[in-house]
């Protein structure tokens, strides 16, 4: 058949009809039930616009969500588009059991499958919290129908005694100092009524900042839309233009896969760099790609770690917070400052190129949030991807959060078999533990613990805590939160709990870790390491069947490297 005679692809409520053997039937029952809503004919002959319901009483970082959903549907039908709101799961880094991220492949996978059954000609996403973002373009690279992403934004800094708080970077400093016996119990309770005095999420560049700013390097979400508060006006505005946008987008026919290319995926790594950004960034990126037919180059992100300096003063690297990286000029001011490592051409939902959005970056005269290359936080990147015989396929660091004096170091080997050991042993006064040794944290990765929980901030004993200790190197196959700060290395690949060699190491083992030579080494022969290996035994919770999402889970779930996505939902997996 020619071109010319091809039938247009369906739209509207002729998208993706119940298979009922009769296609007029199944457009016939779907008018008929949806007029039990009110709609009228001429409504219903317009693009529909799906709107992701994220709210949850459980969410407050997703606290603004209805009034965004508002905005959201006044802009489709500005635009002369039908918006249709439905709901989907809503995970919180704190309401989440086991952890967010055993819960983040399910999100993805019930997004995409709502997009994919209902019909909608684009789709707005709206998403804050970790690992919602995330959840929401997975889903959108393999659905692949128009979609924008829409962040509902940060939270406003809180104050205590004269201080400016940051959730959660100040709440681990600050809990740190009530584990030392700085801060008693009645002060550590008025501080949590502080740390978050308003509905968003983190105000620090935690993860969700991060994927704030990335869906703007990326190109998925309206420039300048990743960083508003999540109370302020400005937000209400950015859901209607995102409405408005999606419309666009549905006429234009214009898809993910044409937005979330190899291109995009370097600004990504430029951004993370310069932000620095949350290391939870690296798996999520990588996960998204996978849903594109590609891997996640880490030769790539720790190259730029070397050229892209850290410009954003912001906790936990610097010292402020996403609402005055906002009032400085946001993501087009910073991507300005980066346009030397960015592809400008990349294409975004604006409609322009990269490089056209920076041409449109306001100028704040005075500020200093956002540094220049000349006077940067940080001279390296914030990420480092470190390789050796503990890490044969990588592990992550973030350098631009970690003591200076630690980035090279030696020491003994104090070792946590799981999460419970580590909760169960770290406080105790008998641990044979010391100031320069490495504490080691194992069977916490995807599998091992199960879902790679944020355990790798592994808290200072709290002996050593007494003496004032701050800081020591920490390795894991575990993931930490954005907000955290320390000598950490993380993502450990393969994980212990797999066989890694991470589940090797003994207590009194010598580690070395050289950050600039990115390198991350365990002092034992190999015929003593090979002895070990016979030994090795998976954990109990991986023998014998599983049974529900747990046993997917476990059956499915990748490596960090791959984005510990289930190897099924890859784009190479597909059947």
């Amino acid at each position: 058949m020619s071109d010319d005679h091809k039938k247009a692809p369906a739209s509207g409520l002729r998208k993706g009809l119940t298979s009922y053997g009769d296609a007029g039937f199944s457009l016939f029952l779907r008018k008929a039930f949806i007029k039990a809503a009110g709609f009228s004919d001429d409504a219903l002959d317009r693009p529909i616009i799906g709107i992701t319901n994220t709210f949850s009483d459980f969410n407050p970082c997703h606290g603004n969500v209805p009034r965004l959903i508002e905005a959201v549907k006044r802009g489709v039908l500005l635009a002369g588009g039908l918006p249709m709101e439905f709901p989907t799961i809503s995970i919180h880094e704190s309401f989440s059991n086991p952890t967010s991220m055993f819960l983040r492949n399910l999100m993805a996978m019930e997004t995409e499958e709502m997009v994919r059954a209902q019909p909608m000609d684009a789709v707005v996403m709206i998403g804050g919290c970790d690992k919602t973002v995330p959840a929401q373009l997975m889903a959108a690279a393999s659905a692949d129908i128009p979609a924008i992403q829409l962040i509902t934004g940060p939270m406003l800094v809180g104050h205590h005694k004269g201080e400016v708080l940051g959730a959660c970077t100040d709440c681990r400093r600050l809990w740190a100092q009530h584990r030392a016996g700085e801060i008693d119990e009645a002060e550590i309770e008025a501080v949590s009524e502080r740390l978050a005095p308003t509905q968003g999420t983190c105000m620090v560049m935690g993860t969700a900042s991060t994927m704030g700013c990335l869906v703007e390097a990326m190109g998925i979400a309206l420039s300048g839309t990743g960083t508003i508060p999540a109370t302020h006006a400005d937000r209400i505005r950015s859901a209607e233009a995102s409405g408005r946008k999606a419309v666009a987008l549905a006429k234009a026919g214009t898809r993910p896969t044409q937005i979330l290319n190899k291109a995009a995926f370097h600004n990504a790594m430029v951004v993370l760099q310069a932000i620095g950004g949350s290391t939870n960034a690296v798996v999520h990126l990588a996960a998204i790609a996978g849903r594109l037919g590609f891997d996640f180059d880490l030769e790539e992100l720790d190259r730029l770690g070397r050229e892209v300096p850290v410009l954003i003063d912001l906790k936990p690297s610097g010292a402020h917070y996403m609402e005055h990286f906002h009032w400085a000029g946001g993501m087009p001011a910073l991507l300005r400052e980066l346009r030397d490592h960015l592809m400008l051409d990349a294409p975004t939902v604006d409609g322009v190129s990269l490089g056209e959005v920076i041409d449109r970056a306001e100028d704040v005269p005075g500020q200093s949030i956002i540094r220049t290359r000349d006077n940067p936080l940080k001279s390296g990147g914030a990420t480092a991807v470190l390789r050796g015989n503990l890490a044969p396929d990588g592990a992550i660091i973030k350098q631009s959060a970690a003591s200076p004096e630690l980035l090279r170091h030696t020491g003994r080997a104090v070792v946590f078999d799981s999460v419970e050991d580590m909760t169960n042993r770290i406080d105790d006064p008998d641990l044979d533990v010391r100031a320069d040794d490495i504490l080691v944290l194992r069977n916490a990765g995807p599998k091992g613990a199960p879902g790679m929980p944020e355990a790798g901030y592994l808290p200072i004993p709290r002996k050593l805590a007494r003496q004032g200790v701050k800081d020591m190197v920490r390795i894991s196959d575990a993931r930490m939160s954005g907000t955290a700060f320390g000598t950490i290395v993380l993502h450990i690949a393969p994980e212990a709990a797999v066989g890694g060699p991470l589940g090797l190491v003994r207590d009194g083992d010598t580690i070395s870790l050289d950050v600039e030579a990115r390198r991350l080494d365990l002092d034992v022969a190999e015929d003593e390491l090979a002895r070990r290996r016979a030994d090795f035994a998976p954990p109990p919770h991986m023998a014998g069947p599983q049974r529900g999402y747990r046993g997917l889970y476990l059956a499915q779930v990748n490596q960090a490297g791959e984005g510990c996505d289930f190897d099924f939902l890859r784009k190479d997996g597909e059947i």
